[in-house]
């Protein structure tokens, strides 16, 4: 202890002398030191532990480990716990922390029997110290049976909506701790910037400030009162840097400038570290040739020293193994536990074995890890399982949650599904159909649970879907309902296993284009429904984000019936269809809504709702074009003539059509000139000019006209949906502070140059300066 608090007054010290400003770092000094109850109570207990209790509770194991099965790597079906193997686990190697399922989703019931199993063994150790349990709830509590799913990330983000994100969050953190789970691996903080990647719908998109703002609120969802019963204790992630590895491939290299990662990725995590999120886990890559397993910088000056963080940073999966095994950065697995532990992971996710407890005892009894390091990790570990009140109530009973999958959480998906599907193209307002039009469905994600709700959806890939989602129409069923006809067009690949090689196959269906044809001849109208299958991580990886051209074929053969076009887009990243967007009269993109969203669906469809979601992403219109919305004014050279711009997008990030007209006005700012210290109040009109009730999202970007470092073309800085009746307006208003204007410079500080600023929200523009 006596070493903790020089350890502070230094830093103290260095803070005063430093000159750079608060806003671009954050001292470890400001955070509390170790005097709490909380925190002494964490100390008692530590006193207390031997060396192996304590590497133990650094150790994550997965379930598989601990059931019965033919290998550690699955589990034998119907899942079933070894009472041995659990009993190695939590008192010979005395594991704190186990995750993920049997390779099924379980009933919050049975999900109640096999954690209550894990906490009574724990209960039983000498310290009695419960087992914390994670899981990816990453969309609701998508592990087990009946839940609530609602639209994954990039959809939720999509309705520029932060009340409604919360909601979805509290509701999730409800239906987590039904199932007697009480950590969940969300949210996702990474940018979702490069299109090819395979994890892009589990962001909030490419924008900095939305993906900040949009954390916040799932954080403080996941969280609320930390230790009420119905909270869970959220996990931010990935830190730092994932999300745009350089060849858009999960889990390659990424090459990202520290003045970027402090000005694009660092951002969401601070914000999140301040709103008390407790747990976090590490990018599983490497940025400019060093993991972040292996980063001491990253994990340790920037994450605890800077930003502040004091809860559990734990690994990915198997990722302290791979600084070995794909890194190659550590000559054995043995140095790969010594690099992670002193760069300063306090949890390892092994998960497959004991390995990582061995190593580490060894380590520590060695010299080469101090018990220090080993100390620091698990307080903060402890001190989660406090805050959780795991020590006096370790597992939840699913009958005091009556609400679990119940109607009213329903509705909420929906109206996350409503909020989120974008309008992006209404030619001659062919929407909202009439009752009574006839409808052909057609389509590879038109009969299918996998491509509404992607991947995480009872099984890791989203493959079973179909299976546990029954009860939920695909889109084909919710329009069939209506007395419209389904047919299929072309399939998605399936797959199937080859009973000689055990190995699995793919087959192509044959299409059926022509019968999609002719049924269209009978029809008013064709919904056309394209995009993706489920997938997740590496399995996702593409070569091509082009639309593939059995889909692009029966779109073609489509568009000669002479039939309205209705495309709806069902796809975790946007799939480029330039070549058949001019055959299409309307456009929805829908991202993974979840399993109301074809509900939702036709709801907008027949204008029962209108639609208000909003591009979080730019929707590029060429296969090698990624070009973000923020992007700099070089991208954007054209010589009349001679060539034309870089930057032509399919759609651009903030757009969205809505069955209502909306019309901005009095633009005002409150001072043409702002203070450093001071703020300025930007308010606007937004009037209902439609013959119908709407939402919209008010959208303000703001322009750094001149700057040291190329300013953007414009930045989003604030956002706000409203609800407006025919006729009606309102006054929305936002505060400019100098936090808004800054930027990361050469000397990596975060300052604001003064200077003119415009402001632009729909067509309107104002300009201020900043002295």
């Amino acid at each position: 202890m006596q070493k903790l608090y020089i350890i502070l007054l230094v830093l103290i010290v260095i803070s005063c002398d430093s000159k750079e400003s608060v806003e671009n770092k954050k001292s470890i000094s400001e955070k509390p030191s170790m005097n709490t109850e909380l925190d002494d109570k964490v100390a008692a207990l530590l006193s207390e532990m031997t060396l192996e209790e304590k590497v133990g509770q650094m150790t994550q194991i997965t379930l598989d480990v601990v059931t019965k099965g033919d290998n550690q790597f699955s589990s034998a079906q119907p899942y079933q716990l070894d009472s041995a193997l659990v009993h190695k686990a939590i008192h010979t190697y005395k594991v704190g922390s186990i995750l993920n399922t049997p390779g099924v989703p379980l009933s919050r019931q049975d999900w109640y029997k096999t954690i209550k199993i894990f906490q009574d063994e724990a209960a039983k150790t000498p310290r009695q110290i419960p087992i914390i349990y994670g899981i990816d709830a990453i969309h609701g509590v998508n592990y087990t049976i009946g839940a609530t799913l609602f639209p994954q990330q990039i959809g939720l983000a999509a309705t520029f909506n932060k009340e409604l994100v919360k909601e979805v969050a509290e509701i999730s953190a409800y239906e987590t701790r039904a199932s007697s789970i009480p950590w969940n691996f969300s949210p996702v903080l990474g940018l979702g910037r490069n299109p090819l990647w395979p994890r892009l719908w589990e962001t909030f998109g490419e924008d900095v400030y939305l993906g900040k703002t949009m954390g916040v609120a799932m954080v403080e969802g996941y969280q609320g009162n930390l230790g009420d019963p119905n909270t869970v204790a959220s996990c931010m992630k990935h830190y730092l840097g994932y999300s745009v590895p350089l060849s858009g491939k999960d889990r390659t290299p990424a090459w990202i400038p520290e003045r970027e990662l402090r000005q694009y990725f660092l951002p969401a995590f601070r914000e999140a570290v301040d709103a008390g999120s407790v747990t976090l886990m590490i990018n599983s890559g490497e940025i400019n040739g060093v993991p972040v397993h292996a980063s001491k910088f990253l994990l340790t000056d920037v994450l605890r020293n800077e930003l502040g963080f004091d809860g559990i940073a734990v690994t990915d999966w198997a990722d302290i193994n791979y600084l070995h095994t794909r890194h190659k950065v550590a000559e054995t697995i043995k140095d790969a536990i010594r690099m992670s532990v002193n760069a300063g992971i306090d949890m390892s996710m092994v998960p497959h074995d004991f390995e990582f407890i061995e190593l580490l005892v060894e380590l520590v009894k060695e010299g080469s890890v101090s018990e220090e390091r080993i100390n620091s990790a698990v307080s903060r570990i402890l001190k989660v399982k406090m805050q959780l009140d795991l020590f006096e109530n370790p597992v939840t009973r699913s009958e005091d949650y009556p609400d679990f999958g119940s109607g009213k959480f329903a509705q909420v998906s929906k109206n996350a599904a409503l909020e989120s599907f974008t309008l992006l193209k209404n030619k001659n307002n062919i929407l909202p159909l009439e009752k009574g039009t006839k409808i052909l469905v057609t389509g590879p994600t038109a009969n299918t649970m996998r491509s509404l709700n992607g991947g995480w959806s009872y099984n890791w890939q989203g493959s079973e879907a179909d299976n546990y989602a029954k009860d939920k129409n695909t889109i084909a069923e919710a329009f069939v309902n209506l007395g419209n006809v389904f047919v299929e067009g072309v399939s998605f690949k399936k797959s199937g296993i080859d009973s000689n090689t055990s190995q699995e196959i793919l087959f192509e269906d044959k299409n059926n284009i022509s019968a999609a044809m002719k049924a269209a001849k009978n029809s008013d109208v064709i919904l056309l429904c394209l995009g993706e299958n489920s997938y997740t991580e590496t399995p996702g990886n593409i070569n091509s984000i082009m639309m593939p051209k059995d889909q692009i074929k029966l779109a073609k053969a489509l568009s000669k019936t002479g039939k309205k076009i209705i495309l709806v887009l069902l796809e975790g990243r946007p799939i480029i269809f330039n070549e058949i967007e001019p055959l299409v009269d309307a456009v929805f993109m829908g991202y993974l809504p979840g399993n109301h969203g074809a509900d939702a669906l036709s709801d907008l469809l027949f204008g029962i709702e209108s639609p208000s979601g909003r591009l979080p992403i730019n929707y590029p219109k060429h296969p090698h074009a990624f070009v973000n919305y923020n992007h700099k004014h070089s991208d954007n050279i054209a010589v009349p003539n001679y060539y034309e711009s870089d930057y032509d997008q399919q759609y651009e990030f903030g757009d969205g059509l809505s069955y209502t007209s909306f019309e901005y006005s009095n633009l005002s700012l409150s001072s043409s000139e702002m203070k450093q210290d001071g703020s300025i109040t930007v308010s606007v009109k937004v009037t209902n000019t439609g013959n119908r009730k709407g939402k919209e999202a008010v959208l303000l970007f703001v322009s750094d006209l001149y700057a040291s470092i190329t300013p953007e073309v414009r930045a989003l800085k604030g956002y706000e949906k409203i609800t407006l009746n025919e006729g009606e307006f309102k006054e929305v208003s936002f505060t400019i502070t100098k936090d808004e204007l800054s930027f990361v410079n050469e000397s990596l500080e975060t300052i604001a140059e003064s200077g003119e600023f415009e402001i632009r929200i729909g067509d309107l523009k104002k300009k201020f300066e900043l002295k």
